[in-house]
């Protein structure tokens, strides 16, 4: 496999834009670890294949359980994941694919009631971010290493 192009060297600016809102997300008080599980669910959905290896790896070494990384494509069946993580991990699937039936009311308020308007707020954001470097990665032809 070939990367087709460095997005990092080719247009700094546009990397930048991309670290100012990881920067945001990071000290906007946001869980770092749903914050992962945010990233690798999404990175699911999309086939980011880099985004995984990268996400997992993260979190594994914040402390997240295999059993937790493994069963993140099951959240619905898995019993490991709290009422917050798996509201939130619902929104994460719907905003990644915003386009099958948007962000019906009933998640709105399911995720809300675990979180307050700022916090909905970032959690949008992160998701956006995710799926921003899920779509770079995949556009440029990016793959993980092997270990």
């Amino acid at each position: 496999m070939k990367v087709r192009l460095n997005h990092m060297s080719a247009n700094p600016g546009a990397l930048q834009v991309m670290m100012k809102l990881e920067g945001f997300i990071k000290t906007s008080g946001l869980n770092a670890n749903l914050y992962e599980l945010i990233k690798i669910r999404a990175s699911q959905i999309n086939g980011c294949a880099y985004c995984m290896a990268m996400h997992t790896r993260d979190s594994r070494k914040m402390g997240e359980t295999e059993q937790r990384i493994y069963l993140l494509s099951a959240w619905r069946e898995a019993p490991v994941y709290t009422d917050k993580e798996r509201a939130v991990l619902e929104l994460t699937e719907a905003v990644t694919r915003i386009s099958e039936q948007g962000v019906p009311q009933e998640l709105y308020e399911s995720v809300r009631a675990h979180v307050d308007e700022a916090e909905f707020v970032t959690i949008i954001m992160a998701i956006n971010t995710i799926n921003a470097w899920n779509r770079i990665a995949i556009s440029t032809g990016m793959f993980p290493e092997k270990e």
